[in-house]
């Protein structure tokens, strides 16, 4: 019998075992909630339509990753973003969000586990819209994966990847930090994810890129870097403006509620950050290279935005300027530190645009919150203290997900394998994965003039 046929009952059973457990919901009818409080009902359209913002941001992640690959590969990508979305809605329904949320007695510093499914005392207003919001940053996480290991990974592969990142290795650690965890009772704090989402998804993009191997050209037999470019800026660009306006979703509504005023600031926070990141970029490469860069420098402004979501509800504008700067630079550098030190190919700029700016996020935090805002004050305002405990969790961020990740991607190279062959890879993953191609009409490939890959 095949697994497929195999797994079919089990599956069955399980769904009918969920639709014959007993009901013993809290309010899904939200009448408790409302009365409880009025005002309620604001609350949860912010929390919604901010995580409606923060849903759209997948299409922006398609489209920077499609525009800065190539043409033969732009179906596989698109495919790999629809799937990370759908899948981890489903994973986190399933199981990530009762590990990141859920009560587990004494083990409760270490992971949750009560919600599963959303049913019992789960299966209520509050903790559905919870889940919701929560839902779009555990698919974000999974997503930013992507862009590092475009153009050569197995599709198979990479949904089992992505499943496991949204059920287990985003929960856990945003439990730690979010969900009561340990790092949340050391004071580690993070407003909108720049460890929890992006440093996460970026740590795990560099271990897969580094056991996946640089694509074919990418390094000539002299050991020469070549450069791969994506077939479309325009849809690059679009897919900048596109995130860019999704992370005022991201972060304004990381306040889950809509009366804290402080989300002007945010805003402001978010703009001048990533604002100041592109200019940094733009001066950088215009000096460096003589001509400034239309790839990099909107890759900055992302940067920007990562670098800026830790401490945006807990710095001042001025301050968000100087971090946004900083970014912009970690990304120009940080391209370069990847390509011809590390030598790991990364076609979007993945690592450096989320996992070094993560990081820093989280240390700019520790840097200059400034205690308008909840009492949080940083290393400039005399609190070394929390400054010991951010960086702190900037180690432990790392650890986990660039360890996870080796782990992960590590065991699918030997169990199922990772990378498509080569004779795939030059063809276009298109083609090989899918058995179709994002422009028939315009676009004929021919593997045998592919001198760069």
């Amino acid at each position: 019998m095949h697994t497929g046929h195999r797994l079919l009952p089990i599956l069955v059973l399980v769904l009918l075992g969920l639709f014959a457990a007993p009901v013993a919901a809290a309010d899904p009818g939200g009448v408790t909630t409302l009365e409880e409080n009025p005002g309620a009902a604001l609350d949860f359209i912010w929390i919604l339509i901010c995580g409606f913002m923060v849903m759209f941001m997948q299409a922006g992640f398609s489209l920077v990753e499609t525009g800065f690959t190539r043409a033969k590969n732009a179906a596989n990508i698109m495919m790999k973003n629809l799937m990370d979305f759908s899948v981890g809605a489903l994973s986190y329904w399933a199981v990530g969000f009762a590990v990141m949320y859920g009560t587990a007695g004494t083990l409760s510093w270490l992971f949750g586990w009560s919600g599963f499914f959303l049913i019992g005392d789960a299966y209520d207003v509050s903790t559905i819209a919870s889940w919701f919001f929560q839902m779009v940053f555990a698919a974000t996480a999974a997503t930013i994966v992507s862009g590092a290991v475009a153009e050569r990974c197995k599709f198979s592969t990479y949904v089992i990847a992505s499943i496991m990142i949204t059920a287990l290795i985003y929960p856990i650690y945003g439990h730690w930090l979010w969900g009561g965890g340990w790092l949340a009772d050391l004071g580690a704090l993070d407003f909108a994810g720049s460890g929890v989402v992006h440093a996460l998804g970026g740590w795990l993009a560099l271990a897969a890129a580094m056991l996946l191997g640089p694509r074919i050209g990418k390094y000539g037999p002299d050991g020469t870097l070549k450069a791969i470019p994506g077939h479309s800026v325009t849809l690059g660009v679009l897919g900048i403006f596109v995130l860019w306006f999704g992370w005022y979703g991201f972060n304004c509504g990381s306040t889950l509620a809509a009366d804290q005023l402080r989300i002007s600031v945010i805003a402001a926070n978010t703009t001048l950050a990533a604002a100041a990141a592109l200019v940094t970029a733009m001066i950088i490469t215009w000096a460096w290279q003589k001509k400034p860069d239309v790839s990099i420098s909107g890759n900055a402004a992302i940067g920007g935005l990562v670098a800026i979501t830790a401490g945006c509800a807990w710095v001042s504008p001025q301050a968000s300027v100087l971090i946004g700067a900083v970014g912009g630079a970690v990304v120009v550098f940080g391209v370069w530190f990847l390509d011809h030190v590390l030598r790991v190919d990364d076609p979007v700029g993945v690592v450096p645009v989320h996992g070094f700016n993560g990081a820093w996020g989280l240390l700019a935090l520790g840097i200059f919150a400034d205690g308008t805002y909840g009492g949080v004050t940083g290393l400039l305002y005399g609190n070394m203290g929390f400054f010991v405990v951010q960086a702190v969790s900037v180690a432990v961020n790392f650890a986990w997900a660039f360890g996870t990740g080796l782990a992960l991607f590590g065991l699918l190279r030997v169990v199922v394998g990772i990378r498509v062959s080569g004779t795939e890879e030059l063809e276009g993953l298109d083609r090989g994965e899918h058995g179709t191609t994002a422009y028939p009409y315009f676009v004929v490939t021919d593997p045998a003039k592919e001198v760069d890959g």
